[in-house]
């Protein structure tokens, strides 16, 4: 026996070496050795199920329970060591766990929502663990439930249920999608559908930690959140009067009635909040008997002047300010009688905005309100005291009622068809060139309008004296007589067309018709 243990000893480690297939990997490494073969292998067969449980008791418990992915259809059953052989080494990793490939839907809690979009290090850490035995365990899955609060913060510090799930969803905190404010004891209505759920559930500090307070708000009368605007008054029952619809909405049969008052609210005055009138105590008296009680007099006692008593409602109603009730009829009492297109001009284009509307110290004049375009082209004779009416009509501008003849040119033939601006232009002034009609300082001659087509030709003491040939019945030379030229007209020359002796010849500006040619003997032409 001593001889066989001796050889047994200097034997040892080369007998190991033939026996064991390979190392064991590092979470198995203590138990390397023949004496510890047994603790995972039954002699003569396979390796046991049940020893691999024996240790991993964390293991067992979840399959005797049902639970977790030992537990799941597709593991259940079947053999440790066909997902977790050994003997390949220290650093043989014996999970042998892909992340990549795992169903966490195996493991009986289905990844949805923000969760899915999760490394499993988010969850699966060491602090989310509580049983102190799997804490102790360097790399484990083990150890994590399916309530929120394992790896989630209780961010309403224990005023809440811990069924986070009663209010959240797996797809964001904010908001609470599945709360139903219709079954708490507050069920919103009307406006209360639209408040910010920070207007009643405020934040809150609980152990040096702020979180949003849901539970026990006070709502058992409208003030608990609102502010009383009548102090008292009208008592803490603001739904009589009032519903959740609009706080200006009144309501039932306790509603007020301004109409029960002196002053029945009308036109503008019914959408009127009622601060704007009652400042302080809605319930203390108003002076209401002329509108300048509670509107400031925009025309600054314009009106004052013809009338003390005059007020906003002799020109305007409880409709609005803008227009106004004040008539033609009226206006036509006054200095300045509306007539023509008068009547259909805006009252502003008269009555000017500066700090206010000017209704006082209008001019009755044209130049008061209209531009006076004539100056300085006018002459005084035909415009006395800049009267626009001595030629223009209060019906339309364009009428023109001034008499032509009165004038040193009377109009005739064509000019009675043509504008005023054809001849009253202002474009050919040397002084200026503006665009109003110019009235004086102009010439009757012809060249004053119409262009010398005959290249000054006909010019005789500085002047062109058009009217020999031409007449204002138009441009053609009807009154010419060749006769009275230097060149008479008589046989067969009668019958020669003009330009035969008159060639049109180049000009410096464009070619025209050379009329004083110099040519009168015959052998000139023939």
């Amino acid at each position: 026996m001593v001889f066989i243990l001796l050889i047994f000893l200097f034997s040892a480690v080369g007998a190991w070496g033939q026996i064991s297939p390979g190392d064991l990997a590092e979470p198995h490494a203590h138990l390397e050795g023949m004496s510890n073969c047994t603790k995972c292998h039954s002699l003569g067969a396979k390796i046991a199920d049940d020893k691999c449980l024996a240790c991993h008791k964390e293991v067992k418990a979840r399959i005797d329970q049902r639970k977790g992915y030992h537990a799941s259809a597709k593991v259940y059953k079947k053999s440790c060591i066909i997902c977790h052989s050994d003997h390949h080494g220290r650093k043989y990793d014996i999970l042998h766990f892909d992340i990549n490939k795992f169903d966490h839907n195996n493991a009986g809690y289905k990844l949805e929502g923000a969760h899915a979009k999760k490394e499993c290090k988010d969850c699966h850490k060491t602090e989310f663990i509580k049983d102190p035995v799997i804490k102790k365990k360097k790399k484990t899955f083990l150890g994590l439930n399916t309530q929120c609060l394992t790896c989630h913060t209780d961010y309403h510090q224990k005023t809440l249920s811990s069924k986070c799930e009663d209010c959240h969803s797996n797809e964001k905190f904010k908001p609470a999608s599945k709360f139903d404010h219709a079954r708490s004891k507050f069920i919103l209505k009307g406006q209360h559908k639209t408040v910010d759920c920070l207007k009643c559930h405020k934040m809150k500090t609980l152990n040096g930690k702020e979180f949003q307070e849901f539970k026990g708000i006070q709502f058992k009368n409208c003030v608990s959140c609102h502010e009383d605007v009548h102090h008292g008054q009208f008592g803490t029952d603001c739904a009589s009067c009032h519903t959740e619809e609009s706080f200006t909405t009144v309501k039932g049969i306790s509603k007020f009635d301004h109409s029960k008052t002196t002053f029945n609210l009308e036109g503008r005055h019914i959408s009127v909040a009622c601060k704007s009138c009652h400042k302080g105590s809605y319930t203390a008296p108003l002076k209401h008997a002329r509108c300048m009680d509670c509107h400031t007099d925009f025309h600054k006692g314009q009106f004052k002047n013809t009338n003390v008593l005059s007020d906003c409602r002799d020109c305007h109603t409880e409709k609005g300010f803008q227009g106004s009730s004040f008539t033609l009829e009226r206006h036509n009492t006054g200095n300045f009688k509306l007539e023509g297109a008068h009547i259909a001009t805006p009252c502003i284009a008269c009555h000017k905005k500066t700090e206010n509307w000017s209704f006082r110290q209008i001019g009755t004049k044209c130049s008061d309100c209209h531009t006076d375009i004539h100056q300085p082209y006018l002459d005084a004779k035909y415009y006395p005291e800049a009267n626009c009416l001595k030629c223009h009509t209060v019906e339309q501008w364009t009428s023109i009622s001034f008499d032509h003849n009165q004038t040193k040119y009377p109009l005739t033939g064509k000019h009675l068809g043509q504008t005023c601006r054809s001849c009253h232009n202002n474009k050919s002034s040397v002084e200026s060139k503006d665009n109003n009609l110019r009235f004086t300082g102009l010439t009757a001659e012809c060249t004053n309008c119409h262009t010398d087509e005959h290249a000054g030709q006909f010019i005789e003491n500085n002047k062109t004296e058009c009217s020999k040939c031409h007449t204002s019945d138009g441009w053609k030379p009807t009154s010419f007589d060749h006769n009275k030229a230097r060149f008479t007209l008589d046989g067969r020359h009668k019958d020669i067309a003009c330009i035969k002796c008159h060639p049109s010849v180049a000009g410096t500006d464009k070619p025209f018709v050379l009329y004083k040619t110099g040519k009168i003997r015959c052998e000139n032409c023939h």
